[in-house]
């Protein structure tokens, strides 16, 4: 396992944003609070959560979440029988991830890795690749599905979650989410990396996978809770699968 007070290997961090990481890495102690900062965020597990279950058996299987911040989705697979590996660039959000699993008992295999550097060495490794609200934080999010598609085994799905890049998206996600209702530290989110289903679906072609659903997910902040719906024009999650 890898020291979460490394420094990445040379060539690791070739595709990611250091004002990001550390945008996110200040987030990192109240990572698990769900009033805090990431309180979306644990309202849009359970719904992201179960729409992986629904479309790949997680128990038994080989599972990798990446991009997976402080760990909330990697620790709710392991819950349901996944063997979860879990990787992050971000030292801050690994080391809270890898606390808050001695807290909690469950077991992931947390790694500070980039995904590219993961698919060289262990390519057509996993059942399962999760992906979700990364890739519109990263300067190349093509490479990224390229390399989720190198490490899925034949058969295997690739699941991703984003923000498509509308005008709904850009008045709910950045000026409500962000700025009026504060559910979101302000400049979370920029416009111009949002990505369209129909970008994001060119990608996934070009990596060699099979789009098989896109659907919308929906935040309802009265309730703090989120739901799988039809619509698609603020975020949306993805499924996609590599062919046998």
């Amino acid at each position: 396992m890898t020291d979460a007070t490394a420094t990445p290997v040379a060539g690791e961090d070739r595709n990611v944003s250091q004002a990001e990481l550390q945008k996110f890495g200040a987030l990192a102690n109240r990572w698990w609070d769900p009033q805090g900062p990431q309180k979306a965020l644990h309202a849009l597990n359970p719904a992201r959560l179960a729409y992986v279950a629904r479309r790949a058996a997680l128990s038994g299987v080989e599972a990798l979440d990446v991009g997976c911040g402080g760990g909330l989705l990697s620790e709710a697979m392991a819950r349901e029988g996944a063997a979860v590996t879990a990787i992050d660039l971000a030292p801050e959000l690994v080391k809270v991830a890898r606390l808050h699993g001695l807290e909690s008992g469950v077991r992931v295999d947390y790694r500070l890795q980039s995904v590219e550097s993961l698919a060289a060495e262990r390519p057509g490794s996993f059942d399962v690749v999760t992906c979700m609200e990364m890739l519109e934080h990263v300067p190349d999010p093509a490479a990224i599905v390229a390399a989720c598609a190198t490490l899925l085994k034949p058969g295997g799905r690739l699941f991703l979650s984003t923000l498509n890049r509308t005008a709904a998206a850009f008045a709910l996600a950045i000026l409500g989410a962000e700025y009026v209702a504060r559910l979101l530290p302000r400049g979370t989110h920029q416009y111009r990396d949002f990505i369209k289903p129909s970008e994001l679906a060119a990608w996934l072609r070009a990596a060699g996978l099979q789009l098989e659903d896109v659907s919308g997910l929906m935040y309802e902040p009265w309730r703090n809770a989120a739901r799988i719906v039809s619509r698609t024009d603020v975020n949306y999650l993805a499924c996609a699968v590599k062919p046998e």
